[in-house]
């Protein structure tokens, strides 16, 4: 257990990490006329991911979840593979990506990258991850409701960034 507490330590600080990319992000966006969308959805957003990370320990050592090593070696490739993914979305986008939908007036679409693959490519590395980082150590409790309630997020949050994407043709700061 002490070493899938780390993984999940680690993956707090990739979060970290991503919130002072965005952060930075933000700054830069507003300061050439970005304007955010979908400002009533982020907080739900930020409490569903700390919940994946709370819920992944306490599951794990409250229902006493087995190390399962096909499974945990398995999700645990699943989460690299979700995290080289969720950067690779980040370094494509440079300063435009954010974990808020900010979108700065005139920049063309991003199609580089996952994004000539993928409209979207980050939240398959959420989605992934979120099964994933639960299913390392048999959380599967956690597994289920995070898939389910990020599904339903992440529905709004599709739509939120269509509509704010439609009027530029731009890509979300």
């Amino acid at each position: 257990m002490i070493w899938y507490t780390a993984l999940v330590l680690a993956v707090a600080g990739e979060r970290l990490a991503e919130l002072a990319v965005a952060l930075r992000n933000t700054r830069w966006a507003l300061a050439r006329g970005g304007t955010e969308s979908g400002r009533g959805h982020y907080p739900a957003m930020v409490a569903l991911h700390t919940a994946l990370l709370a819920g992944c320990l306490a599951e794990a050592a409250l229902a006493d979840r087995p190390f399962v090593p096909l499974l945990g070696w398995t999700m645990a490739a699943v989460v690299l593979a979700a995290q080289a993914l969720r950067w690779w979305c980040i370094r494509t986008l440079g300063h435009r990506w954010n974990t808020r939908v900010i979108v700065v007036p005139g920049l063309p679409l991003v199609t580089g990258g996952p994004y000539r693959l993928l409209r979207h490519p980050n939240y398959i590395a959420v989605a992934a991850e979120g099964i994933a980082l639960p299913l390392v150590h048999g959380a599967w409790v956690t597994a289920v409701l995070f898939t389910l309630l990020n599904a339903a997020l992440m529905t709004v949050r599709v739509r939120c960034e269509e509509a704010a994407l439609a009027p530029s043709g731009g890509v979300p700061a």
